[in-house]
């Protein structure tokens, strides 16, 4: 997957935004309320989400970084291994 960082920047700053934003309106909730619980995953849906895109944005940089942007790293590693090892039984 070819994931683009000024894309998943933008996306970030986004996610930050509307978690912001949930964080202010559940503060002016009634704590137990039905909207706190709701506005509680919300923020939790949220943090997935920007796990999973910074893991994302590390997995490109990290392969930016060995050279390889489309492949698995146990696909790059054998790919250098047979350039190495030319011939290997």
């Amino acid at each position: 997957m070819n994931f683009k960082s000024s894309l998943a920047n933008k996306v970030i700053e986004r996610i930050l935004e509307l978690s912001a934003d949930a964080h202010v309106r559940r503060r002016g909730t009634v704590r137990d309320s039905a909207e706190f619980h709701k506005l509680t995953g919300t923020i939790a849906a949220y943090g997935k989400a920007l796990a999973l895109l910074t893991a994302l944005q590390q997995r490109e940089e990290f392969y930016a970084m060995i050279g390889r942007h489309d492949e698995p790293a146990c696909v790059a590693t054998a790919s250098l291994s047979k350039r190495l090892i030319p011939y290997v039984a």
